[in-house]
């Protein structure tokens, strides 16, 4: 959400962002409706002044008895009430349509984020980690032998239609433990707060943080007006909606394992095969809520959190900031970090870690009273998967792999599975 007072001050830096965004002359729309909004409520306020004295004016001449002059007074005050009441329904019309604006809006991008209008135009950070080098050719995850009975698509689609799976033995224990293991990494070593929380929510929380208007269609709502979570980022970052916090409480640093669920209205016809794009799926999701100075720090330190899981598990990764015009409608950075699918011979985004400033909290009216006192101010935002379960299940899965049909398990997973450091061929996980 934006502030209308930033955008009449600097309209020109306005609109110039939003260019970066492939949005063009919103600002001047913007400006025309908040102005002919003003215009109306000042001549509202104008008019209800006149109503008031015409109203003492109508006291006055009943008090003296003067019947044709009270008459004449009740009907022009009438007809000035009337009058207040529709610019003021007009001016009302015009703040729904500009907010409704205002709402639809994307944030704006860094002066440090690449210009760009798709993937094609991000640019690398860095890289981690040594590719394998297979003496056989590499299969997909749902290829490998030693997945195939554990990962059913068949019954999936049976159960609930396509983009659905059934994870059964082996695979479904490896699938737990990856999520087991990353939410003890993030608690234990990186310090957030575990946190669980509903996959069901009100449409406003959906609202607050961006998913509407814009991804409606992405999401599924119930028959009672409550919205599936696609991911936590929604739920953990409404915790603080319409709070006023103490400086002192800031950061709040929070994770959670949780359902995620996605319509993928827009991906038709991508990445059918296998779970990489799945309707129904798990996340370990960080969320950050900080004040305005650290806000970027922040989200350097996500980052690493969420690179940390991939290295520990000994994947390969490239972290790579999106364009302007790649980037989520709520943030102002991002950072996507890819990891090495050998399968796929390509690196697949597997977290984002966007860094949103107010443009959140300013739509959930989030604020922090300043250290040392002043006016509130509101709070800044961050969100990133650490990670997506699904995806590194596929990762451990096909980097792993061997030349049988099994795979071996990252060391750190060991602990999870009773000491055992492989899936067979025939989908046990055995030492």
């Amino acid at each position: 959400m934006h502030d209308i007072h930033a955008i009449r001050k600097n309209p020109t830096e306005f609109e110039q962002a939003l260019n970066r965004r492939g949005l063009y002359g919103l600002t001047a729309q913007i400006l025309s409706l908040d102005s002919d909004r003003r215009v109306l409520i000042n001549a509202a306020e104008t008019a209800q002044a006149d109503q008031n004295r015409a109203s003492k004016d109508v006291g006055a001449a009943k008090a003296i008895g003067n019947q044709t002059e009270f008459e004449r007074l009740r009907a022009l005050m009438a007809e000035k009430k009337s009058k207040v009441a529709r610019m003021q329904a007009e001016a009302a019309t015009l703040d729904s349509r500009l907010q409704d604006l205002l709402l639809a809006l994307p944030n704006l991008p860094l002066d440090r984020v690449p210009a760009g209008k798709s993937e094609d135009d991000n640019v690398e950070l860095r890289q981690w980690g040594d590719r394998r080098h297979f003496e056989f050719s590499p299969a997909e995850h749902f290829e490998i032998a030693g997945v195939k009975l554990g990962m059913d698509f068949e019954t999936g689609a049976k159960l609930s239609g396509s983009r659905f799976v059934v994870l059964k033995g082996g695979v479904a224990r490896l699938h737990r433990a990856l999520a087991q293991f990353m939410i003890d990494l993030h608690v234990d070593r990186h310090g957030l707060q575990e946190t669980w929380t509903p996959v069901l929510v009100l449409e406003e929380m959906m609202y607050g943080t961006g998913q509407l208007p814009k991804f409606g269609e992405d999401s599924y709502q119930t028959r009672e007006g409550r919205w599936l979570i696609p991911t936590a980022e929604v739920t953990l970052t409404n915790t603080v909606s319409g709070d006023l916090a103490d400086y002192a409480s800031l950061p709040r640093r929070m994770v959670a394992h949780s359902q995620c669920f996605r319509s993928e209205a827009g991906s038709a016809g991508r990445d059918t095969t296998g779970m990489l794009r799945q309707h129904q799926f798990e996340k370990v999701e960080m969320v950050s809520i900080t004040d305005g100075e650290t806000g970027l720090a922040e989200h350097d330190r996500m980052t690493r959190c969420a690179e940390a899981v991939l290295e520990i598990l000994g994947l390969p990764y490239r972290t790579v900031i999106l364009c302007a015009g790649d980037m989520g409608p709520s943030a102002a950075i991002t950072h996507d970090i890819e990891v090495w699918l050998p399968g796929q011979d390509r690196y697949r985004e597997i977290s984002s870690i966007s860094y949103c400033g107010t443009f959140q909290s300013r739509r959930m009216n989030a604020r922090y009273r300043p250290e040392g006192g002043g006016k509130p101010e509101f709070m800044h935002t961050l969100n990133g998967s650490g990670l997506a379960v699904g995806r590194t299940l596929i990762a451990v899965l096909e980097n792993g792999q061997q030349a049988d049909g099994s795979v071996q398990l990252p060391a750190a997973l060991h602990p999870y599975l009773n000491g055992a450091t492989k899936l067979s061929n025939t989908g046990d996980i055995i030492r």
